[in-house]
């Protein structure tokens, strides 16, 4: 028997990093750190319908969203209307509240970004959840174990600690080690308790949401409240509201009619220029750009500008 025979026979082996061509679909990103890769997110992803409904604010299923390219997806979990004691009935993907537009159970949404990643081994997906009725964290457990996506969550191997952003493993690494999903929670994360789903605002700083100004003419740090951007990733809300009650300012909803100047890569108002106000600011480019109906412009073309890289 070989010496290496030996070896792996004893596990001493450890296997090589595994040769990607491509990663998130560009060569480039392969080498690249994770909290160097800037992408195209979709707010609300799982409120998907008719494009004129107040409380719907993407035009494409989830696994379609993904399959276009997104790899950056958030939405709003909620307590529903009826409590079940079955743990897998404990949380909905809903949109301000269940009463108002309910989007299926949190486990089935993770199910079907788990199946999409399962058949993507060369991508790594990153979902961003709401707790909006500030459940304990114990609560999302039971979805995560039952969808897999336990199995993939990336764990920071300084947890509970916070990770550095430049300690962040690359694309290629972290597509080596399996672990391809990354899960952030906005409140009530406890990673000493539930290590794969990261606090959000420890990681991230997120600009304004609710805007109704089409120019977007700003990028200051909203969250979390008096919060430091040194050593945190960024978020933009780049998603255009308008009020319900013209001049009203308290209640807004998506204006679909914008879309594609928002969503648009250069231009008043568009993802590259705002982008550019926030590289400016900030002094390096946001690492995620929030949009709704990411189909109705050319987020993509925005996407690769950020990045400077080539389709």
């Amino acid at each position: 028997m070989r010496f290496s025979d030996i070896l792996s026979a004893a596990g001493l082996i450890v296997a090589a990093p595994l040769d990607f061509q491509f990663c998130n679909g560009n060569a480039d990103f392969c080498s690249r750190k994770y909290s160097n890769v800037s992408l195209i997110g979709t707010h609300n992803a799982p409120f998907v319908g008719d494009i004129r409904n107040g409380f719907v604010n993407q035009g494409k299923t989830v696994t379609e969203q993904l399959d276009a390219g997104i790899r950056f997806l958030t939405g709003q979990t909620h307590k529903p209307v009826n409590i079940s004691l079955d743990p897998l009935e404990a949380l909905y993907m809903c949109h301000s509240s269940c009463a108002f537009f309910n989007a299926g159970k949190l486990v089935d949404y993770l199910s079907t970004v788990k199946g999409w990643v399962d058949g993507h081994p060369d991508e790594v997906v990153t979902l961003l959840l709401t707790n909006g009725d500030n459940v304990d964290i114990t609560v999302f457990e039971p979805a995560f174990e039952q969808s897999g996506i336990k199995d993939l969550a990336f764990v920071p191997s300084t947890t509970p600690d916070k990770l550095p952003m430049d300690q962040w493993p690359t694309y290629a690494e972290m597509m080596t080690s399996g672990k391809r999903i990354v899960v952030f929670l906005d409140y009530k994360a406890n990673e000493t308790e539930v290590p794969y789903i990261l606090d959000e605002f420890t990681y991230y700083f997120e600009t304004p949401f609710s805007q109704t100004d089409p120019t977007f003419s700003q990028c200051k740090l909203d969250r979390p409240k008096n919060g430091q951007a040194d050593g945190r990733m960024y978020i933009v809300n780049h998603v255009l509201n308008k009020d319900l009650l013209p001049g009203d300012g308290e209640v807004v909803v998506p204006d679909p009619d914008a879309d594609f100047a928002a969503n648009a890569a250069i231009g008043q108002g568009s993802i590259g220029a705002q982008s550019e106000l926030c590289t400016e600011q900030w002094g390096r480019v946001p690492n995620v750009v929030l949009v709704d109906r990411f189909d109705r412009g050319d987020v993509f073309t925005a996407q690769n500008m950020m990045n400077d890289v080539s389709a």
